[in-house]
């Protein structure tokens, strides 16, 4: 009886957790650059006595990203930016730290700092990116950023920093609670030449609504037919334990 429960119960964790993961992605199916996440399990068995494996069940091994490229979406806006292919932009997150994202929808800060649109500074060439008043601002494919100063003619123009682009391979990389993506090891990567950045788009969420919704109602009935085991299980074990006092 306890073998029934206890897969049932490790199985009903494990759609909980999967269950999160989507609704997640769902409700982040409107966010420019997100990109989808996805539940990752693998069998863990239990043994007994002097290794005798009774039993296995699943366990949740960390969460895995789908970093498929979403579609771009044309806004006109300078200010916003779209990775051609593979690539990201170097951020400074929270706590200091490199992270990358492909949030490209930037703005000025109130002290002129170029942050994301959830208020992180761009890294350029020695860190957080400065832009001094302008008129025009242009950037470059290559992440370089000119602007026209302020009241200066249309022929006075000025490079002021260029955003570090980075290309890390996929298997090093790992997405924190903050939405960012980083290095596993910590480290900070290095420029890469050959990305490419597309002015006025901005790259929409690769989540499919219609997928995650039919994973979590699919989750749902899976969470209920775990239940029902457990709930079989008891009542097996109520009427074994009757049939043992009678007889």
């Amino acid at each position: 009886m306890d073998k029934a429960i206890f897969i049932a119960m490790a199985s009903g964790q494990n759609i909980m957790s999967a269950q999160a993961v989507h609704a997640n992605n769902l409700a982040n199916a409107n966010t420019h650059g997100f990109q989808a996440d996805f539940e990752r399990a693998k069998t863990q068995s239990v043994d007994f006595g002097d290794g005798y494996k009774s039993r296995a069940y699943a366990v949740t091994e960390g969460i895995g990203t789908d970093f498929k490229q979403g579609a771009l979406i044309e806004t006109g806006r300078d200010l916003d930016i779209s990775i051609e292919g593979e690539g990201w932009i170097a951020v400074q997150g929270k706590d200091g730290q490199e992270g990358f994202t492909r949030a490209g929808s930037l703005r000025l800060s109130p002290n002129r700092q170029l942050i994301t649109g959830n208020g992180l500074p761009v890294l350029g060439n020695g860190g957080p990116i400065a832009i001094q008043p302008f008129d025009k601002i242009t950037l470059g494919a290559d992440g370089t950023i000119t602007i026209q100063p302020e009241g200066q003619g249309a022929d006075v123009l000025a490079v002021v920093d260029r955003i570090k682009l980075v290309k890390p391979d996929y298997q090093d990389l790992e997405k924190g609670l903050d939405g960012l993506v980083r290095r596993r090891d910590g480290e900070e990567q290095e420029f890469d030449p050959s990305i490419r950045l597309q002015s006025g788009f901005l790259e929409s969420s690769n989540v499919d609504p219609v997928n995650e919704m039919t994973q979590i109602m699919a989750l749902s009935r899976q969470f209920e037919i775990n239940i029902k085991l457990m709930k079989t299980a008891e009542e097996n074990s109520s009427s074994a334990a009757s049939i043992l006092r009678t007889s």
